[in-house]
C-alpha cells in the first residue's frame, strides 16, 4: 500500500505554489486587474543583468532585467502550445492561461515591460552578489516555449541558471524540507503511539502518567 502522507503533502504544496503567479481579482468584478501604466515603476536604479523579485501571496516571482524597461522571465502559459500567433502570445498572461499552463506543464520565457512583469506588485532588486554580465544574454537566448514544473523548473530555476549557470530554486528546497519535516513528524508520532500500545499489550497496563503521552499525539496525528 502506498504511503498517502507524502502524496497528500505534495498535492497541498502544489496547490499553494500555484499562487506564485496568480494575480488577485478586483472586488466585485470577474475581470482581471490591468497592469499599471508605463512609468509606474522607477527603473533608474535597475542595471542590465539585475535579478528582480516580486513577492506574491506566498512566494516570489523572479526575472532578469534586460535594460530599457524590459524583463525576461518564465511564466506558465498554455497558449504557446496551442497557437503560433505571436501577437496574441505576447499579450499579458491571464490567470486562465497560467493555470492551464501549470496543468499542462508548459511555459514560455518571455520579455515584458517592468509593469507587465510586476503586475502591480513591489519590486526588489537582489543584491546578494556581484553583477553577472552573461545573465541577460543567456535569458535572451532562452526566450520561447519551454517545459514547466512548479517544483523542478520554475521562474527561479530560470533566473539562477541565467546568472550562475545552474538552475536552483531555494523556494523548492524549502518546500521539500517542509514536506520531509511533516513526514518525519507524523512518522515519529505514529511510532510513539505504536510503542505505547505495544507496552500496554506486553506489560498489561501502562502507568496513568504515560497514557496522555500515547493517546494525545495519536489524536493529533489522526486530526492532521
Amino acid at each position: 500500500m502506498k504511503n498517502s502522507v507524502p502524496q497528500a503533502a505534495s498535492l497541498r504544496l502544489e496547490k499553494l505554489l500555484l499562487l506564485v503567479h496568480i494575480r488577485p481579482l478586483p472586488a466585485g468584478s470577474g475581470e482581471e486587474t490591468p497592469p499599471p501604466a508605463p512609468g509606474y515603476y522607477d527603473t533608474s536604479c535597475f542595471k542590465r543583468g539585475d535579478l528582480l523579485e516580486v513577492p506574491r501571496t506566498l512566494f516570489i516571482h523572479f526575472g532578469i532585467y534586460l535594460g530599457e524597461n524590459r524583463v525576461a522571465h518564465m511564466m506558465p502559459d498554455i497558449l504557446p502550445a496551442i497557437s503560433g500567433d505571436r501577437r496574441q502570445i505576447q499579450q499579458v498572461v491571464t490567470n486562465k492561461r497560467l493555470i492551464l499552463g501549470v496543468i499542462a506543464r508548459t511555459a514560455s520565457v518571455r520579455v515584458d515591460t517592468v509593469e507587465d512583469f510586476a503586475y502591480g506588485g513591489s519590486i526588489l532588486v537582489n543584491h546578494m552578489d556581484r553583477l553577472f554580465e552573461g545573465a541577460p544574454r543567456r535569458a535572451e537566448k532562452l526566450v520561447g516555449t519551454t517545459a514547466y514544473s512548479l517544483l523542478w523548473n520554475n521562474c527561479e530555476h530560470f533566473v539562477t541558471y541565467c546568472r550562475y549557470g545552474a538552475p536552483v530554486s531555494f523556494q523548492t528546497e524549502k518546500f521539500c524540507e517542509t514536506v520531509k519535516m511533516i513526514i518525519r513528524d507524523q512518522r515519529s508520532v505514529l511510532a510513539s503511539v505504536l510503542v505505547g500500545l505495544a507496552s500496554i499489550v506486553c506489560l498489561g497496563v501502562a502507568p496513568s502518567t504515560t497514557l496522555p503521552t500515547i493517546f494525545i499525539p495519536f489524536f493529533l496525528w489522526m486530526a492532521g
